[in-house]
């Protein structure tokens, strides 16, 4: 173990912090001091991999002058001296730095909510005996659930907790603390003609809602599944993406309605709140307030209380995403989407983005569909223009045909635009699951382009 600061140690320490860089010459100032703690351990094969353990402690200071000139220095020496020092250095940047508006330090209150649940103290009290054995369970299921699994490639367990605190020379100051696990299950399978490598993994802040059974089977079953896939006949097709897929594609889209990008040109959703954006069965929404989920708080990195954002309701852009100063560049509140490292100036970002559910059964979509392809993974999202929304991905998954899951497919590419893509997407399944901050049920799209034969 290693002995962290107690918070009247932090708290004090931070007031201090604050009061020299008034005293330095800023207008304001905020501190943002974080600690932690992580273990994880990896089993190749039944084998002890990896088995780590660390602790880390550090803090941020960002100093602000009248003019909008803003300054961060990091640190993790917490010694006065040093202390001094990163002070110094935070007020040094802020001269060097070029002036900016709205840049402004938060007003409000800083109320924890308990009913976030952020900590689960069955995660924290985890002992390497403990994670040894959930790896051993997890390679015990995977190696079980198929002959064709040559090798269980990594069975892995990481756990930790976190806690924050932010003050400003505003007046606000508030902890926060959060722990969070996830497991992961990668297999080699063969079939004596085909190979593939493929696995599963669940991330949570309950410890409860870790199933390291389900996550083993899951990444047999779509390994093995996937022995074999070839291309198909290039042409139109109905796509039916499956929910961890559709979770990355939203991710993708949630980005698109941060503030930042939206001034910069960078966003195919500039100036289209109000309008058509999406199929009416889209409802997409950013909420840092579901209890339990990874990207729950009660308040962003500037101390502004986390809400629930509406950013597509029945295809229909809604609203953008706000720190204080873009929030204060369109003459808005913020709402709520400020993120930042001890070692970075406040950004906008998404906490969690989900995709709303609808009412039919993924099995009921598929059976509906005479012929069609359903996507279990995309590759390449990150290339998707976000201005024009073109992209062109590779694809595998299976064939469709009268209502059934058949042959697999690999070794395709899915070419369109992602409006086209939004517009065109006709049936929301109820089978909603989150994939740590980002959540997405089956998807069903027409008429889209799969480049095979």
């Amino acid at each position: 173990m290693t002995e962290f600061l107690s918070r009247e140690e932090v708290e004090s320490m931070s007031g201090w912090i604050l009061d020299e860089a008034l005293r330095g010459g800023a207008s304001g100032a905020d501190v943002l001091y974080s600690e932690g703690a992580g273990s994880g351990l990896s089993l190749k094969d039944g084998e002890i991999e990896e088995c780590v353990t660390g602790f880390t402690a550090g803090i941020g200071v960002r100093t602000i002058m009248s003019d909008g000139r803003q300054g961060i220095s990091y640190g993790n020496r917490l010694d006065k001296l040093s202390l001094k020092d990163l002070v110094e250095w935070s007020l040094t940047n802020c001269r060097n730095s070029e002036p900016e508006e709205g840049i402004m330090l938060y007003e409000g209150k800083m109320v924890p909510d308990p009913a976030l649940d952020l900590e689960d103290p069955r995660i924290v009290a985890i002992t390497p005996r403990e994670r040894l054995e959930y790896c051993r369970e997890m390679t015990g299921y995977a190696r079980s659930a198929d002959k064709k699994v040559v090798s269980v490639r990594s069975a892995s367990w990481n756990d930790g907790w976190g806690a924050s605190f932010y003050c400003t020379t505003t007046g606000l100051a508030g902890w926060e603390r959060g722990s969070s696990a996830s497991c992961v299950v990668t297999v080699i399978a063969d079939d004596g003609t085909n190979t593939e490598i493929g696995g599963y993994g669940l991330e949570s802040r309950r410890l409860d809602e870790l199933d390291i059974k389900k996550t083993a089977l899951r990444a047999v079953r779509k390994t093995v599944s996937a022995l074999g896939g070839k291309p198909i006949r290039t042409g139109p097709y109905t796509i039916v993406i499956d929910p961890e897929t559709a979770a990355s594609l939203v991710e993708v889209i949630g980005d698109l309605f941060c503030a930042p990008e939206i001034h910069k040109g960078r966003s195919m959703m500039k100036d289209r709140l109000g309008e058509k954006v999406a199929s009416s069965c889209v409802t997409l929404i950013d909420d840092g307030r579901i209890p339990w989920k990874a990207g729950t708080s009660s308040w962003d990195s500037e101390g502004v209380p986390t809400g629930r954002t509406v950013l597509i309701e029945g295809g229909i852009a809604g609203s953008y995403l706000y720190n204080l100063q873009y929030a204060w560049k369109d003459g808005v509140a913020s709402t709520g989407n400020a993120c930042r490292g001890m070692s970075s100036l406040p950004e906008v970002g998404n906490t969690n983005v989900l995709l709303q559910a609808g009412c039919e059964s993924s099995e009921k979509i598929i059976s509906g569909i005479g012929s069609g392809l359903l996507i279990t993974d995309m590759m390449g999202l990150h290339t998707i223009d976000t201005v024009s929304g073109d992209f062109s991905v590779g694809a595998k998954g299976h064939l469709i045909e009268k209502g059934k899951i058949t042959k697999p497919v690999s070794g395709v590419t899915i070419a369109s635009n992602l409006k086209n893509l939004l517009n065109n997407i006709v049936a929301v399944g109820s089978d909603l699951e989150f994939f740590g901050s980002t959540a997405a049920p089956t998807l069903v799209v027409e008429d889209i382009v799969v480049a095979g034969e």
